[in-house]
């Protein structure tokens, strides 16, 4: 029997939840029941959730913790850590640029079509803890269990630093034998990860028909051409990191960008980048990448790295300018660049991060918060296309540091060729049923 693919099964996942959802907005009487009906759908998505969170801290910390130790030359983490943040930088500054270019050529902002919330309006949205003090001391754990506890995931690389350096640098029997089971660790986590994910289907199904049901499909028509010129810019930053990274990986960055589609295609269901990390990092050693740069790289990449969300940022403030008639002059425009630069990068753990960046930088250039209001409606679709931008982001700087390493193993076409499916009972075992 031919077994289906897991992606397959996502795709029609999709599919499904689409056409359940917009069955259930179409049947609800208003919108307080087809809410009701949503969370009924929004409990199965919460528990995929739980589930892949639940594998992301002790995953993380085994794979850095074996990836360094195996190192053990703190200038080799120096270099990679350095080689990763260029890469970084320069990927947020092309995701800022385009946002801002596109912006201005498609004018999405001129003509919304809706009515203009009021300039005093507020949006709830908590921005007082965006700033560069706190997110610099909220790097450091107080406790590496605390930090574990609450997925983060940058304290937990910060503890796995000085843990596997440490670790690397005492060669005796016992530091071996806590080196082997941090690696056994990481493959008992990644078998987790397998089962977990044969629930995919269920969870994507789950959230898409969740949405669908509260927001349906006529949202997208009044919001189409802001979410049409969204979408569309970013195809341009897809075509960007591709290129990039076929200079560095040539024709292997097509055979990354197959293996990285059952992630993606996830990833862009759920609008969460958690659920993706650790089938993520399982594929991205099926390239053959070796554990010491995915377990180092990919986790930097999750807080450093969030290209789609960083242009998005860049794209709606000029969108609420077009909408209010507020125009911003040119330098004006790059100084917003400049800001969005660094104050994407303490975003990773808020919730609607890209939302509350935008609240946080309006008011510097005279443009109403309340403008985050006009988007709200569609930001869980657009907040999609962020996330499978992410993901392809961190899965092309991760592949390229570590072609510049030299740490990509060869891998048989077997393996190239290979694809997540759903498990199917074994013949021997239908023999001995039988």
């Amino acid at each position: 029997m031919k077994r289906i693919k897991l992606t397959t099964w996502i795709g029609i996942a999709m599919v499904a939840g689409i056409a359940v959802g917009y069955t259930c907005n179409a049947l609800a009487p208003d919108a307080a029941a087809a809410k009701n009906i949503a969370s009924y759908f929004s409990i199965v998505t919460d528990i995929f959730l739980r589930l892949i969170k639940m594998i992301i801290a002790p995953l993380v910390l085994g794979t850095l913790v074996a990836g360094l130790a195996s190192m053990g030359d703190a200038k080799a983490v120096g270099r990679i850590g350095g080689k990763a943040l260029g890469w970084f930088i320069a990927a947020s500054f092309c995701s800022l640029m385009i946002g801002l270019v596109m912006a201005n050529v498609l004018r999405p902002g001129d003509s919304v079509g809706v009515p203009l919330p009021d300039v005093g309006t507020a949006t709830n949205l908590k921005t007082a803890s965006l700033n560069l003090k706190d997110f610099i001391t909220h790097v450091f754990p107080k406790s590496i269990f605390e930090a574990m506890a609450h997925n983060e995931i940058l304290q937990i690389l910060i503890f796995s630093l000085f843990f596997g350096i440490a670790l690397g640098q005492i060669n005796n029997h016992t530091t071996n034998s806590l080196v082997k089971t941090t690696e056994d660790l990481v493959h008992v986590m990644l078998k987790v990860t397998d089962y977990v994910m044969r629930f995919a289907p269920i969870g994507v199904f789950a959230a898409v028909a969740a949405v669908i049901t509260t927001q349906g499909l006529g949202i997208l028509v009044v919001y189409g051409r802001y979410m049409a010129s969204f979408f569309l810019a970013l195809a341009t930053l897809w075509v960007l990191l591709i290129t990039a990274g076929y200079c560095v990986l040539g024709k292997d960055v097509f055979r990354l960008l197959k293996l990285i589609r059952g992630p993606m295609l996830v990833g862009f269901s759920t609008a969460s980048s958690e659920s993706v990390y650790p089938k993520l990092m399982e594929q991205l050693e099926k390239f053959g990448i070796k554990d010491k740069v995915t377990g180092f790289v990919l986790p930097l990449g999750y807080s450093f790295n969030l290209d789609g969300s960083m242009m998005y940022t860049a794209f709606a403030a000029l969108f609420i300018s077009q909408a209010y008639d507020l125009p911003l002059t040119l330098g004006q425009q790059i100084t917003m660049l400049l800001v969005l630069m660094v104050s994407s990068k303490g975003i990773a753990g808020v919730p609607r991060a890209s939302l509350v960046v935008v609240a946080a930088v309006l008011p510097m250039f005279g443009l109403p918060e309340a403008g985050l209001l006009l988007v709200l409606g569609v930001d869980h679709f657009l907040d999609m296309g962020r996330t499978v931008t992410n993901v392809l982001g961190n899965a092309i700087a991760t592949a390229v540091v570590a072609k510049w390493e030299n740490a990509i193993d060869p891998v048989s076409e077997e393996v190239a060729e290979a694809d997540e499916t759903l498990p199917q009972p074994e013949p021997i075992a239908i023999a001995k049923a039988a």
